[in-house]
């Protein structure tokens, strides 16, 4: 399979040269361009996965003249914009004539490749060493943790540190925010990994059945048991053993739940002796389990078990940087199972998607974009194709935008005015910094025309 494709855009060679280093060690093929013209040469004629545009050599300053000439060449292409300067009308300017990411120089060779992790999503090529934390065959579909906000890059460090322990961990988070997968990464980057990794929905097991289908039977253990049965926690040994929704197990099955933690051993039914069992355990739910201690619907000498090392994963609203990045991830999937032929989504769609709370998280987020890829096949997303209950919960939500207009001010008086370090108080992508500003008119010395969908939606044309 041919690798991706970026065409570097600048006049300065050693600057090109410098950026084509890291790309071609992740896996990028990189092509060179000195002014717009090469540029547009280049996106006619290879079609390249991404464009690095930076100071070209015909004068055009700052290269956004050239974004709006690929622009009306190529809507779907992501763009990532070098500025020798950074200032907020600059930025709304890039945002207008449609570029996906901006840095400012210098920039290091980390901060290219997360600029272009986010604008490529799934179509980034593969890493080539297997001892990166995500470069795991054995995922389920291919999944994997997508983001680069504050928090999520610390939940990569947390698993990266545990996920060769054999210690008990628990996963916290609300529903859809991928605490399943999080057990999958641990057991696929551990020393099991050649094991077995057994889930077991706690809630889900009838009280009536509990112990044969955990623990397992001898044959003739009760009428009807004609074969003898392993039971799922044996059937975990030499792997991991993972408890989702842990929470909402009773307090009878939690007990006999604690025997196994404790002494990792099982006594089948009708059986004669106890069976060793060399599992990990792992432990997900959605429920506070501190208060449920405290309520006494939990055991705490469980609890304690199990909460040896922990993983919280934050709602989608608190990490919303991610959102593009988690769209554009499962584009490519959708493609393939749909035969659908998406390339991205417009400013104005986008807009919309970043106003939800995604109450339902990242599940809600794959559910919703399936939805529109059934309905718009083809092409970039717009606003328009959204669902438009959808869209009026978004309009609702504008009334909202208030509160959100204050933390955001109250973020750049506190960093006096540095939206990096803005970006960073509030676990938003800089560039969504500059996209608020521009919708509440915020400027430190003034107002900002404003940003409405029209604006930022780039003139189309042939090439």
């Amino acid at each position: 399979m041919d690798r991706p494709l970026v065409v570097i855009v600048d006049a300065d060679d050693s600057l090109r040269h410098t950026l084509k280093g890291p790309l071609a060690g992740r896996g990028f093929d990189v092509a060179e361009a000195v002014d717009g013209d090469g540029a547009l040469r280049a996106v006619r004629a290879r079609r390249p996965h991404l464009l690095i545009v930076g100071s070209p050599r015909d004068g055009s300053g700052d290269g956004i003249e050239i974004v709006r000439r690929v622009r009306a060449c190529d809507r779907a292409v992501p763009i990532v914009l070098l500025a020798g300067e950074s200032s907020e009308a600059r930025a709304i300017d890039a945002l207008r004539a449609g570029v996906n990411d901006y840095l400012k120089h210098p920039v290091s060779g980390d901060q290219l490749l997360q600029s272009v992790d986010r604008c490529l999503g799934d179509r980034r090529p593969a890493p080539t060493s297997s001892k990166g934390l995500f470069a795991v065959d054995a995922l389920v579909d291919g999944d994997r943790m997508v983001g680069d906000s504050p928090p999520m890059r610390a939940i990569a460090r947390q698993i990266q540190r545990l996920a060769p322990t054999d210690s008990n961990v628990l996963i916290t988070g609300e529903t859809g925010t991928g605490k399943e997968l999080v057990a999958e990464l641990l057991h696929c980057n551990s020393r099991r990994r050649a094991g077995p990794l057994v889930c077991i929905n706690s809630a889900a097991i009838p009280e009536s059945l509990l112990e044969s289908e955990l623990f397992g039977f001898d044959r003739g253990a009760f009428t009807g048991a004609q074969a003898a049965y392993d039971g799922k926690l044996r059937l975990a040994h030499g792997g991991t053993l993972f408890f989702d929704e842990i929470g909402d197990m009773s307090l009878s099955a939690q007990a006999k739940i604690l025997r196994v933690v404790e002494a990792k051993e099982v006594h089948r039914l009708g059986g004669t002796r106890r069976v060793a069992l060399d599992v990990r355990i792992v432990a997900a739910t959605n429920h506070d389990l501190e208060a449920l201690v405290a309520q006494e619907r939990f055991r705490r000498d469980l609890y304690f078990r199990l909460n040896v090392a922990s993983v919280h994963l934050p709602p989608l609203r608190e990490r919303t940087q991610d959102v593009p990045g988690l769209l554009q991830h499962c584009l490519g999937p959708l493609n393939r199972r749909l035969g659908t032929r998406i390339t991205g989504f417009a400013p104005d769609a986008l807009e919309c998607l970043l106003r939800h709370a995604w109450p339902g998280n990242v599940r809600e987020l794959k559910n919703l974009v399936e939805a529109v890829a059934l309905s718009a096949p083809s092409g970039v997303i717009t606003r328009a194709d959204l669902p438009a209950a959808f869209r009026r919960r978004a309009d609702e939500g504008v009334e909202a935008g208030t509160h959100e207009r204050d933390r955001l001010l109250s973020a750049l008086v506190s960093t006096n005015w540095n939206k990096s370090r803005a970006a960073q108080e509030l676990h938003w992508a800089r560039m969504t910094v500059y996209r608020k500003m521009a919708k509440y008119h915020i400027t430190r010395g003034g107002k900002i025309p404003s940003s409405s969908a029209d604006a930022l939606t780039p003139p189309v044309s042939d090439c």
